[in-house]
């Protein structure tokens, strides 16, 4: 008898992806067969963002284009908070769920599309069924967020701070690791506050005690002997604690801290965590502490009531602050987000301008950095190889968002494996290299 057949399309953030990765594994435990395209699928799970008006868009855009090859759609996602916008442009849909409802999207597939009576279990493998490649994963150890900063509305799409324990965490994590995976990518909406809605609950692992807690997930982490990536961190006092682990390559020396502005007053109608912080000074005291830390953020420019001075505030910033990795977007309206009221729009000519100048800056900034590098030999993981030549990331670069390393002669390299290479050249944002030991 043949197994019924679910398409699926994932939209949006890691954090959405990791929620995809959960449904897809619970469907094949429960039978079902997952399906590549719109006309081999029996039924189509579309997983939303709702993030902002291009993400609304781009997951109405998407459900629209499996109700019109498939004719079969259940919506799930950050947009299936607000379920209204879904069904007034898309009514034929046979259900709409929230973000993170795995088990409500199993019963919604299960009434339309019954399971079959005696799904094979054990073609599940135990880290489960991922969308990242074999040698990769995303590791979400959190749901929701506190925080509530003006141009954000996750908190509302997907609720507070609920941290796994770490016990949990490290139990996934050490399943991932001994199904192949050499790098681990820690998510959530708020990585450095970990731990706080569970009182820094205590558990164990490997006959070691640790507390649901940012240091001690870090130190966990450290000793599966794989690569371990920091995403999303904000800059509280208690993330120096993770400088000595990097220093000792327990963790990687790379930070994803989204600083979004550098103006005191933009932070304030922001709203942003942490904002007081001393930033510029810590990231000094970083680099003496770990010199090949790498700093990634993000930044908004144009946000409501953002004057000429408080721009040069950001670009003089930058300018001092050196960050290696970089992106930049142009104010968008959320909708029920306060920040839209908080000051007069900027025009989007201006915003456009001070888009382009932020990263005609932050490239300047990221080439000269990367040249430095030149001459030096590193490691680095293999992600595939394109014409004999191995496509390859640094510990500074993340998958999808930084850049790569380019190992000419690396055809023999293997996939997901580490290598030592030699840096022989840069550009912008990406670095080439050689084996090596090779002689030219």
């Amino acid at each position: 008898m043949k197994n019924p057949r679910v398409g699926f399309v994932s939209l949006g953030c890691p954090k959405a992806l990791v929620d995809s990765e959960r449904i897809l594994t619970q469907l094949r435990v429960r039978g079902y067969d997952i399906a590549p395209e719109y006309s081999s699928a029996d039924l189509v799970v579309v997983n939303t963002c709702g993030f902002i008006d291009a993400a609304i868009d781009e997951s109405l855009q998407a459900i629209g284009e499996a109700l019109d090859a498939n004719g079969r759609v259940i919506v799930t996602g950050c947009l299936g908070a607000n379920p209204e916008r879904i069904l007034q442009q898309h009514p034929r849909v046979l259900a709409v769920t929230g973000p993170h409802a795995t088990e409500q999207v199993l019963r919604e597939v299960e009434q339309h599309l019954p399971r079959p009576h005696e799904p094979y279990l054990d073609l599940v493998p135990a880290q489960g069924i991922r969308l990242t490649p074999r040698h990769y994963a995303y590791l979400k150890i959190s749901e929701g967020c506190n925080n509530r900063c003006s141009f954000c509305i996750i908190p509302q799409l997907r609720g507070k701070l609920a941290s796994r324990p770490i016990d949990d965490v490290m139990a996934e994590a050490e399943r991932l690791v001994a199904s192949g995976v050499r790098e681990l990518l820690v998510i959530s909406q708020d990585t450095s506050a970990y731990g706080v809605d569970l009182r820094y609950r205590p558990g164990s692992f490997r006959g070691v005690e640790y507390q649901t807690r940012f240091i001690d997930l870090a130190r966990a982490l450290g000793t599966l002997g794989v690569w371990v990536r920091m995403h999303y961190v904000y800059p509280y006092p208690h993330v120096d604690a993770v400088l000595p682990l990097m220093a000792e390559g327990k963790v990687l020396p790379y930070l994803d801290i989204p600083f979004q502005h550098a103006s005191p007053t933009v932070l304030q109608r922001m709203a942003r965590p942490a904002h007081a912080e001393k930033t510029l000074d810590r990231i000094h005291q970083w680099r003496r502490e770990v010199p090949d830390l790498t700093l990634r953020s993000t930044f908004i420019v144009g946000f409501p009531g953002e004057t000429d001075a408080e721009f040069q505030q950001l670009l003089d910033w930058l300018d001092e602050a050196q960050l290696d990795r970089v992106g930049c977007f142009k104010y968008s309206p959320v909708e029920g987000a306060p920040a839209n009221t908080l000051g007069e729009p900027v025009p989007d000519e201006v915003m456009e301008e001070r888009h382009q100048l932020f990263m005609e800056r932050a490239m300047e900034i990221s080439k000269a950095r990367l040249a430095q590098r030149i001459g030096q030999t590193i490691t680095v993981l293999v992600d595939r190889i394109e014409d004999g030549v191995a496509i390859a990331r640094s510990s500074g670069d993340a998958p999808e968002i930084d850049g790569v390393v380019q190992v000419l002669d690396g055809g023999a390299l293997r996939v997901g494996e580490f290598a030592q290479v030699t840096i022989t050249d840069a550009d912008a944002y990406d670095l080439q290299a050689t084996v090596a030991g090779t002689t030219h």
